[in-house]
């Protein structure tokens, strides 16, 4: 009977029920290669009270994320979350310079109080070997329970597998085994929203004002338009690199 009620315990689940708004994307200046740290520094937690996670501020787009959880686990016990990031293999990002490269991915996991990321002495050789190379942190001090990782190459990591250690109630009063729900949050390659509010090289620029495109320039942070507005006065306009430009001089916008 024991048996059989460790094997419940050890079994998987995999399912999407717990996914917030997941993020697919691809672009944001070079410095938001430094992500998750934009979120860490502007946001004391990165769940929003409408359960909306953070990351979505600049990963507009929506893609889908599984998270594999254990169905039970047990005191003072090490076990594994795996989060899949999926993304077709050939997809390509903007990076900062305009050109084209592979994606990078991040995840954001938020578990029950008195959860965390298990210490390297307490993993198992399977378990050190599938987080290998994968550097996951606390999202800060106060907040041991919630662990990011990323931007990490997506390539090899559309899986991430997450090693937490579960409290003991013996040593934390303030934690009661029951059903808890976990929260996950994944990207895929960079935002359509610099952290600084304005628009990155990602995104769909459209036309500020109905009229004519003038004359459009090179310039060596992209292109510079003039567009000619129906009352004849001339709005200039500045793309960055990366966006591919599907007007030409004379159009009407």
């Amino acid at each position: 009977m024991r048996n059989n009620y460790l094997n419940d315990l050890t079994k998987r689940l995999k399912s999407i029920a717990f996914i917030l708004s997941l993020f697919a994307c691809v672009a944001l200046p070079s410095m938001s290669e430094a992500f998750p740290i934009f979120a860490q520094q502007a946001y004391e937690n990165p769940r929003e009270a409408t359960g909306r996670i953070v990351c979505a501020n600049c990963h507009l787009a929506q893609k889908p994320v599984e998270i594999e959880v254990p169905q039970g686990v047990l005191p003072d016990s090490v076990f594994e979350v795996v989060v899949e990031i999926p993304y077709e293999k050939d997809l390509k990002q903007v990076v900062g310079s305009g050109a084209k490269g592979p994606l990078q991915v991040g995840s954001v996991l938020i578990l029950p109080e008195g959860f965390g990321l298990a210490p390297k002495e307490r993993l198992t050789p399977e378990l050190e070997a599938k987080t290998k190379g994968i550097t996951i942190s606390p999202y800060s001090d106060s907040k041991q329970n919630i662990l990011v990782v990323g931007p990490i190459p997506g390539d090899n990591n559309k899986t991430i597998v997450f090693p937490i250690l579960a409290p003991n109630p013996a040593d934390n009063k303030t934690v009661h085994f029951i059903k808890y729900p976990v929260y996950v949050g994944a990207n895929r390659g960079r935002g359509q929203i610099n952290p600084t509010g304005d628009k990155s090289n990602n995104t769909v620029y459209t036309s500020p004002a109905d009229g004519q495109l003038t004359k459009i320039t090179n310039t060596p942070e992209g292109y510079t338009l003039a567009i000619r507005g129906k009352g004849g006065d001339t709005i200039e306009t500045k793309i960055p690199k990366g966006p591919t430009l599907l007007v030409k001089q004379g159009d009407k916008l």
